[in-house]
Order: structure tokens, then sequence, then C-alpha cells
């Protein structure tokens, strides 16, 4: 699986309709409203390499209120909620 980090402008007026169309594209896993110079984050994950094509230029960019992307692309994953799944023997927590 090969997960990209797309960091999207947008017209501002437009915030929540932009990331509703993005979500709903395929490829697309998750969008997150964020603080900073960007306004949403969108996670892609897809196959194959080439897949990223078609989604991020070939879609996510042509979605109407889309001013910018800046795409990263992931070479490993972590993830806490990953680790607990992996090493939880399925008992209650002692608290």
């Amino acid at each position: 699986m090969i997960t990209a980090i797309v960091l999207v402008k947008t017209e501002v007026a437009r915030i929540a309709e932009v990331a509703e169309a993005i979500v709903g594209l395929e490829g697309v896993s998750e969008v997150y409203s964020i603080t900073g110079d960007s306004d949403l984050v969108a996670m892609v994950r897809v196959r194959r390499h080439e897949e990223l094509a078609e989604v991020i230029p070939g879609r996510l960019n042509k979605v109407p209120g889309v001013v910018h992307t800046e795409t990263h692309i992931a070479f490993q994953a972590y993830s806490q909620h990953d680790l607990e799944t992996t090493f939880s023997l399925g008992l209650p927590d002692a608290d």
C-alpha cells in the first residue's frame, strides 16, 4: 500500500464543500481540516504508484475550490493504533 499525504489549499468559503468532495474520491481514505498554511490534509492510499497520478492530479486537483496541493509520499507508517492492536492479548487494562 502506498500512502500519500496531500496538503490542500482551498478557496476560504468552500473548505467544507471541498473536503466533502475530496473524501468522496476513490483512493482518498480521510480528509482533515487543519490549521497553518494549508486548509485540508487528505490521506491517499493506493496499491500502485501509478494510481497516485490518477487520484491526485487526475481527480483531487480538479475538485472545484482547490487552489493548490502539495504531496508527500510516506516511506513507512508508524501508528500507535496499529501497535496496540498488534501487541494486544485481548485482556482488559489493569487500572
